[in-house]
């Protein structure tokens, strides 16, 4: 379905909601409203654009019998270019976004592997409200791909609003997550290239109370709508199907109609409407109130806020016997939204849209797109869309009697009606089309660095951080595109001899167009920064560190917490260096040298136990580790899931790389649980006589070389370069 030009590839994404392509199921629960419709629109606008190759918008999947097994496809075709994926993210079972974050990590780790599939990395990766925001952080950091977000709605200010209302912060915390929420929003705001904003008010109002509030990478490009589906009525247009829906509630049908359309939530302020029409005879007389609030079927079943919504309608609908008056029907299907649109400007009537706050309101644009004058907040987007289409009022949501006047005045004021109807016709096409959207989106995404498939040693651009030393960093990282891998430990193998080490360089620059590069260590992050940069070697794409406790991605160092979480099964540090105090023979290395995996000590072999005799000890006190002895001086004790060949297997099999694509290139003990199994391995010739034992394995390479002339030989003895062949005989033995 992809063409092969080289136009730009998004990759859009947003985790949570019911997202396909047809009938979108807006308003069934709190996260199926604007933002599902929106990248889906925005999806399928980009794709029509000549300079837009492919487009991946990439959500949850979800098998679940209580919805559409739409949403268990693993791909969906939108267009000729572009496409919904659909990938895990914890249970199969539809869950709301709020208990989402502890698989976040899971579905980061299952878009790599979509973007492994693809085979090039995206010009631009686009995240949509905090939990996607949250992966694409990750995402985008480990490929050095721009990011983008859109928040739709910020925790911050979420938060402020519920405590405002009387909430308590315990019982906002206990439901939204929300400290949880807004961290991943200042991540995000923190690590994105550019923000996109539906309105003004969102940068200055309420971006600007978050830390990473940095508004010289924010833009306002406003939601489009679908000129295609929202129009105005023909004349000779047929009453539509939903209209029989609405007869069933009203005795009079004809009227005009005040429609609202929105979620239930309470923040919608649905309620407040029907006060003001409940108490306003006169508004009775002149109008139908039509309320299309999603799907429902018994709202018993719905969670507490839904379903206090509607206890609240149907309690005010009783208290003001405003039956006949007031349709509020229990189902609808997406084509029914436009034709609703059409019946209220048909009846003269009116759209209204009470929130307390709207971030935008994709629904009033809607509604002016096909002739219907609107009346809406006053906080947020509303006063953008009002203001640049001159179609309506705004009000005050919590003023009853303000709602009342607005109402009368477009109900009563047949030439105002005209002009609006009119205005917002003409000024919707001009400032909120896709296409306009698009067009402003792209020209901002032209200003990034375009990315490209290259070799890590390629010209690099300078990339200051406050926080580590000045560094070269390559444009991008090759973990998605290479097919094999090149991973060496730093001391006594990658460094030791300057000229071995730059004609490696030059090796791969000239011949390792699809090679990765990476490090393994028992240094820590920072000393193995310091030392590849005193050698003048370019920041690898992977970086595994610690003796294999940590594991980082370039160009961003952006750690992998999956791997983190892995390891950290059963860790007892404090309990382990207990254990170990009273052991002749060993010393703690110094705080710099230790990590929160990682546990060092100094060895005077003659008068410390045997290494076999210090593990079996820490076992009989039930606390299981990992030890690595190497040099004949050194200690490192590890939780059991990690080491330098664990954390090897875990990034290959993240990354969808064969393992015996991987060329590993050692020198000591430390290294030897990376150098065996199905990797292709070289020792270099200066290696440590504790790993003279592998001497014999068949696919472990003793060269003769000393540090990267070692690693130079195995590039020729496996055809690193070309057939990745391993059987050659070995040079002769030398002495060590």
């Amino acid at each position: 379905m992809i063409s092969h030009s080289s136009g730009l590839y998004i990759l859009l994404v947003s985790v949570h909601g019911l997202i396909r392509g047809e009938n979108l199921e807006l308003g069934r629960d709190a996260d199926t409203g604007g933002q599902t419709k929106y990248v889906v629109e925005l999806a399928c606008t980009l794709a029509k654009h000549p300079q837009v190759e492919r487009v991946d918008l990439v959500t949850r999947l979800i098998d679940d019998p209580k919805i559409s097994s739409d949403y268990a496809k693993p791909v969906e075709i939108l267009s000729d270019k572009a496409q919904i994926i659909r990938l895990a993210c914890g249970p199969r079972r539809y869950l709301r976004k709020e208990v989402l974050w502890p698989h976040l990590d899971t579905f980061a780790d299952e878009l790599l592997r979509h973007i492994r599939k693809v085979g090039r990395i995206p010009n631009v990766i686009h995240t949509h409200y905090a939990d996607a925001g949250y992966v694409g952080c990750r995402v985008a950091g480990w490929l050095g791909t721009p990011l983008v977000h859109t928040g739709h709605s910020l925790g911050r200010v979420k938060q402020q609003r519920l405590l405002e209302q009387g909430t308590k912060l315990e019982a906002i915390e206990d439901h939204f997550h929300i400290s949880t929420r807004i961290e991943a929003e200042e991540i995000t705001l923190g690590g994105a290239a550019l923000v996109i904003a539906s309105t003004s008010q969102e940068i200055e109002e309420q971006y600007s109370i978050y830390d990473r509030y940095q508004p010289e990478r924010m833009v306002v490009i406003p939601p489009g709508v679908t000129l295609e589906k929202f129009y105005p009525a023909p004349a000779d247009w047929p009453k539509p199907p939903i209209y029989k829906q609405l007869q069933r509630f009203l005795k009079e049908p004809e009227k005009p109609m005040i429609t609202a359309i929105s979620r239930p939530a309470i923040r919608k302020n649905v309620g407040r409407l029907i006060k003001a029409f409940g108490e306003d005879p006169k508004l009775r007389e002149l109008a139908n109130l039509v309320i299309v609030l999603g799907q429902r079927e018994d709202i018993s079943t719905m969670e507490s806020g839904p379903r206090q919504v509607f206890s609240e309608i149907f309690q005010l609908i009783d208290r003001y016997d405003l039956y006949g008056h007031v349709a509020y029907p229990k189902h609808h299907v997406s084509d029914d939204v436009p034709d609703l649109y059409r019946l209220t400007a048909k009846t003269g009537g009116v759209f209204i849209n009470p929130a307390l706050t709207e971030p935008f309101g994709l629904t009033l644009i809607e509604a002016t797109a096909c002739g219907v004058p609107i009346i809406a907040t006053c906080d947020g987007g509303p006063r953008d869309i009002i203001g640049a289409c001159q179609n309506g009022l705004l009000i005050d949501p919590l003023n009853i009697q303000d709602i009342q006047k607005a109402l009368h005045q477009a109900l009563t004021n047949t030439a105002q009606w005209q002009d609006w109807s009119s205005n917002g016709l003409v000024n919707v096409r001009q400032s909120f089309s896709w296409e306009s959207h698009v067009q402003q989106y792209l020209e901002k995404v032209r200003l990034f660095p375009q990315q490209k498939v290259q070799s890590l040693l390629s010209p690099v651009r300078e990339f200051p951080t406050s926080d580590r030393p000045q560094w070269k960093i390559p444009d991008t990282n090759h973990l998605p595109t290479a097919d094999r891998f090149l991973v060496t430990e730093i001391d006594n193998t990658l460094l030791g001899d300057q000229e071995a080490l730059h004609k490696l360089i030059h090796r791969i620059r000239a011949e390792g167009h699809t090679t990765g590069v990476g490090i393994a260590t028992g240094r820590n992050l920072r000393s193995t920064l310091n030392m590849l940069e005193e050698w003048e070697f370019p920041m690898p794409d992977l970086l595994i560190t610690s003796a294999g406790s940590e594991i980082y991605y370039g160009p961003k160092i952006v750690t992998d917490t999956s791997w983190e979480k892995h390891i950290s099964y059963n860790w007892q540090p404090a309990a382990i260096r207990e254990a170990m105090k009273d052991i002749p023979g060993l010393e703690l290395q110094p705080p710099d040298t230790q990590g929160k995996f990682k546990i060092s000590y100094f060895v005077d072999a003659d008068k410390a136990p045997h290494f076999r005799e210090i593990i079996r000890h820490l076992r009989q006190q039930q606390l299981p580790v990992k030890g690595i002895f190497s040099h004949n001086m050194y200690l490192d004790l590890l939780p059991f899931r990690a080491s330098k060949g664990d954390a090897l297997r875990y990034v290959a099999l993240k990354w969808g790389l064969p393992v015996k694509q991987f060329l590993v290139a050692g020198a000591s003990g430390n290294d030897e649980s990376m150098l065996t199994g199905n990797t292709l391995a070289v020792v270099v010739g200066n290696y440590s006589k504790e790993i003279h034992k592998l001497r014999g394995y068949p696919q472990i390479y003793f060269a003769q070389g000393r540090y990267a002339w070692g690693i130079l030989e195995a590039l020729d003895h496996y055809d690193f370069f070309g057939n990745l062949s391993v059987i050659q005989p070995e040079p002769e033995m030398v002495a060590v």
